[in-house]
């Protein structure tokens, strides 16, 4: 049997004694190299995303039907279906990844425990539960999706989300992962994200997007810097806006300065709309805060920290300006 090859693994690891049983955290990621002719299949395969990576264990000995597990001839023989042994009837090996970086037709994956020149025979989704980590979807970076999950819940408990206002985004390569439309920013589950194409804002899932999704693209889109975006309806600075026109936060504080410079105000727009989306895109180009006039707050940064610690501050400044 010769299964089709669609790539070879480029790896360190260049003899069998020198591979782990399991995919080893610890362990330096890997390249796998597809194929031209497989380009139009690897297409929408993006950094972040959770594959499951088929190989050809070529130096395996198919004619092996018992072994001692992890080759400890210690432990008593077992059949190798109940193994994890490259040597077996049909060597095809199984591994969980994730795509690290991509050139072309290169993948950085991690952690992949197979020699060097390893052909690789197909690649799918993840779409199973990663062992100690939520169950998000396999276009969802785990990392990604747990730091918006515990950016609603941190926004919730400060106040500066409330019911089902809002809405919490990252950048994952070329698409955004966004909160689902109508809900509840401090009970987010895992199932609670949508993921967008960055360019076309075509839906990647059956998830829902918020319907601010409009200004999350178009702040990826004007803005190289941003990696996280975190829109809130913060009380005392929607209450001070509603004061009158001019400079949300003109104190007479060094930290006021400092925020209030980091801070413009667009426009009222309905919300939801692209009129509201470009408005606010076009500000984040100099201003990593944005208020928007009868709506709320959206500000960005490289990290999720960044922007929800902005959201903060510029909230803790608004309660000081409405006590003066």
């Amino acid at each position: 049997m010769n299964p089709r090859v669609i790539g070879t693994v480029r790896s360190h690891l260049v003899s069998r004694d020198q591979c782990p049983k399991y995919g080893d955290t610890s362990m330096p990621p890997v390249w796998i190299e597809l194929a031209p002719d497989f380009e139009p299949a690897a297409t929408d395969l993006q950094v972040g995303d959770a594959i499951l990576v088929l190989t050809w264990m070529h130096q395996g000995d198919q004619g092996v039907l018992r072994c001692h597990p992890q080759g400890n001839r210690e432990l008593p023989m077992r059949g190798i279906f109940s193994t994890r042994s490259p040597d077996r009837p049909t060597p095809i090996g199984l591994h969980a990844v994730h795509i690290l970086d991509r050139e072309g037709l290169r993948l950085k994956v991690h952690p992949l425990e197979v020699i060097d020149g390893t052909p690789v025979i197909d690649i799918k989704p993840d779409n199973t539960t990663l062992q100690g980590t939520a169950e998000f979807s396999s276009l969802v970076n785990p990392d990604t999706g747990q730091a918006i999950l515990s950016a609603a819940r941190d926004g919730w408990l400060r106040g500066l989300f409330a019911g089902f206002n809002g809405n919490v985004s990252m950048r994952q390569g070329e698409r955004v992962v966004i909160t689902a439309t109508g809900s509840a920013k401090g009970h987010l589950g895992p199932r609670d994200l949508a993921v967008v194409d960055l360019a076309t804002g075509t839906p990647l899932t059956s998830v829902r997007a918020s319907s601010e999704l409009a200004v999350h693209l178009e702040v990826y889109r004007n803005q190289p810097l941003a990696r996280a975006i975190v829109h809130t309806h913060p009380p005392k600075l929607l209450a001070l806006s509603l004061r009158g026109e001019g400079p949300l936060l003109d104190l007479p504080l060094f930290e006021g300065r400092v925020f209030a410079d980091k801070l413009t105000r667009v426009p009222a727009h309905r919300p939801g709309t692209p009129e509201l989306g470009q408005a606010v895109g076009l500000a984040s180009r100099d201003f990593e805060a944005v208020f928007m006039d009868n709506h709320g707050l959206v500000c960005r940064g490289e990290t999720m920290i960044q922007a929800l610690g902005l959201s903060e501050e510029l909230e803790s400044l608004a309660g000081i300006a409405m006590r003066r």
